[in-house]
């Protein structure tokens, strides 16, 4: 390991509890010993995850929060006794590897819970209420501090939580420690007054409007946390150690507003005067840890920071928070290694916190050491497999059941939480199979190709590996996704697969009865019917190289063309962007915490944003755009750039036998589904 790593690898204590090194697996939904939103059982895909991160040198491991109180089927977590049972007699093979486990329990979402179409219309439909009520008591499961409006909907507003409520969780909490901590469990992390869940929605004046004991004053809005981390200790002693997940300011506006780096806003949340007293206060109550970040839903990318966050969004806060109090501090938002080695080193923090990248490359911990940095595979901070929570104007969160159901796997890395059906199994028929394209998709194939035990040959018609995700990741702010093209780059080399540059094959015929992987991509989707469309750059052109004027029109307000308009505003030019539907970034799969980030950051920028509106002619100087209404207006601009979509593009023998493809060229989707089709078509070969 590099010198400049080592202070994470110094032991320290929680309380009582040693723990080996620096580094804490944070908790992340799906990661889960006993299920997520689903009939509560010792779950064997979480544990397998949580087993092989702590095998790779984690210090301290925290699986996905666990609702004390099962939302979606009303179950106590505390009833179900056989999965406490289940995890005793897991808990000495864990320990094994001298990783320490702490659950993180918690009260659950309140006004944050994520609301889809169907639950609104649950909800909304009397009938509908009752008989679902059973399996989803949304009135129960969106009670808050106060009556408030939900993160998501409209439709499905928090009603106050009675003071009966409040102490029934209370005594599930302890239950649930007790029971934790008879399964050999090293301690427990309470969810959360952090994030904006249900318990700092107590903590948070904006929310809670409470005028009884759990109102009002600091110490009733912090009252259910401390009678928490109370009963815990009561039930389980005073060496059991508590750690508390804990946002140290809320970074937030107003209901659904959220600040963003080096804006100046007025907090409406807990501010560093109020986090000061608090972080003393709770230490006092008995909690042995803060686990600490910023924000809430409301301001969700402190929380869950998405690529256009800067790295270590949240490490200055965290290191002056830790003046205030007595216990170890943990920061977690974008860590960099290097540099919460020297935070450790020079006291600002206790331990590191890093989630996703466990996602990407559970190994990542032990090739740090190893000295093997080139070979991790590295996070992108996109959150499309792990938590593509999506919302826009109009639309609670749109995602699959899938998604919902099963959190935390990773655009990536295919076998994340998926080992059931994504495997490396090795061929007993070794073949050579053609991979027409060098783009992610075709690197993928022929990695697991290789990896199974055939021969890949890629043929890439440019002369060098990438394809479209090198424009793709050309952003000045895409470090990490330039990281993961070096990395697939050096896959390809590492594992000897033969590749030809500047061999463009138009016809796969040539390749006879031989197995062949089209992966030839998409092209761009051209405005044919606007008059002067031939003025226009497309995107790619521009994210290569095309040189634009300083305002641009933007054409397309997806995320592509809204992450474009991003990178002209960050290069000093001035940005414009015409998007025909009536929000920004309206598509499936892309997270609330990555497009809230965008559209609030070109409303504080004053990037002008046309929405409803088409493009009807590109002109010398300037481009004509239709409202909804039908009336007409000019926008002067010195160089447009067209954002309009693409289209498969795969060869003419896609149907011959022994064909299969992969990536944009089967459907145009994202890197997830460029990654696991081509993992999932290299295991049928």
């Amino acid at each position: 390991m590099k010198d400049i790593y080592a202070p994470l690898m110094t032991p320290w204590k929680i309380g009582n509890c040693e723990i080996k090194n620096r580094f804490v697996l944070t908790s992340m939904g799906g990661t889960d010993l006993f299920g997520w939103m689903e009939k509560n059982h010792f779950d064997k895909v979480g544990a397998r995850f949580l087993m092989e991160v702590a095998k790779n040198n984690c210090g301290l491991v925290l699986p996905g929060c666990q609702p004390v109180y099962n939302p979606m089927l009303g179950q106590w977590l505390h009833k179900n006794k056989k999965m406490f049972r289940d995890l005793k007699a897991w808990m000495p093979e864990f320990h094994k590897t001298g990783a320490k486990l702490f659950v993180q329990l918690t009260a659950g979402f309140g006004r944050s819970f994520t609301i889809s179409s169907m639950m609104e219309m649950l909800y909304s439909n009397p009938v509908l209420r009752v008989l679902s009520k059973p399996f989803m008591d949304l009135d129960k499961i969106t009670a808050s501090a106060s009556a408030s409006p939900n993160r998501w909907s409209d439709k499905v507003p928090s009603r106050e939580m009675t003071v009966e409520e409040i102490h029934t969780f209370v005594d599930a909490f302890a239950q649930c420690a007790k029971l934790l901590q008879e399964a050999g469990v090293d301690g427990v992390e309470i969810h959360a007054v952090h994030e904006g869940y249900l318990l700092d929605q107590f903590t948070l004046g904006y929310v809670n409007k409470r005028t009884d004991e759990y109102g009002g004053s600091f110490e009733n809005r912090y009252r259910f946390a401390v009678e928490i981390v109370q009963a815990i200790k009561a039930a389980c002693g005073k060496d059991f150690p508590v750690s508390l997940r804990y946002s140290i300011l809320s970074k937030t506006k107003g209901f659904r507003q959220g600040a963003l780096p080096g804006e100046e806003y007025e907090e409406v949340g807990r501010d560093m005067e109020e986090s000061e007293r608090a972080v003393k206060y709770l230490q006092d109550a008995g909690y042995d840890m803060l686990n600490c970040d910023n924000g809430t839903y409301d301001a969700w990318y402190w929380a869950h920071p998405p690529i256009y966050m800067p790295e270590n969004c949240n490490l200055d806060d965290v290191a002056h928070i830790k003046k205030f109090c007595d216990i170890p501090v943990v920061c977690a938002g974008r860590m960099d290694p290097a540099v919460a080695a020297k935070a450790v080193a020079n006291g600002d923090i206790d331990g590191a916190g890093f989630a996703r990248q466990f996602l990407a490359d559970q190994e990542w911990i032990t090739k740090l050491i190893e000295d093997k940095e080139d070979d991790i595979r590295p996070c992108i901070l996109c959150h499309n497999g792990c938590f593509n929570m999506c919302h826009y104007k109009g639309v609670p969160n749109d995602q699959e059941l899938s998604d919902s159901l099963h959190l935390s796997r990773c655009a990536i890395n295919a076998e994340t939480m998926q080992w059931n059906k994504h495997y490396i199994k090795k061929t007993s028929a070794p073949k050579t199979v053609h991979i027409i394209g060098g783009g992610i998709g075709g690197m993928e194939a022929a990695r697991v190709l290789k990896l199974r035990g055939h021969q890949p040959v890629i043929h890439e018609k440019s002369g060098v590996l990438g394809g479209t995700f090198i424009p793709a990741c050309a952003e000045s702010y895409k470090g990490k996704l330039r990281d993961l093209l070096t990395w697939y780059r050096r896959q390809m080399t590492e594992l000897g697969i033969e590749v030809h540059l500047n061999d463009e094959v138009k016809d796969a015929s040539a390749f006879g009865d031989a197995p062949v992987i089209i992966a030839t991509g998409a092209t761009p989707r051209y405005l044919r019917m606007v008059k002067g469309y031939d003025r226009m750059i497309e995107g790619c052109d521009y994210l290569n190289g095309t040189p634009v004027g300083n305002t641009v029109a933007v054409i397309g307000g997806g995320l592509t063309g809204s992450e474009i308009a991003y990178e002209l505003a960050l290069q000093g030019k001035k940005p414009i962007i015409v998007e025909m539907k009536n929000d920004l970034v309206s598509q499936k799969g892309v997270c609330l915490a990555n497009s809230s980030y965008l559209r609030e950051w070109f409303a504080l920028h004053q990037v002008p944003v046309y929405l409803e509106t088409t493009l009807n002619e590109v002109k010398d100087g300037a481009i004509v755009c239709k409202k909804k209404d039908g009336t007409t207006f000019e926008v002067p601009c010195d160089s447009v750039i067209s954002c309009a979509g693409y289209i498969p593009a795969p060869l003419t023998q896609e149907k011959a036998k022994n064909r299969y493809l992969v990536g944009d060229c089967l459907a145009v989707g994202n890197l997830r589904s460029v990654i696991w089709r081509a993992y999932e078509v290299a295991m049928k070969i």
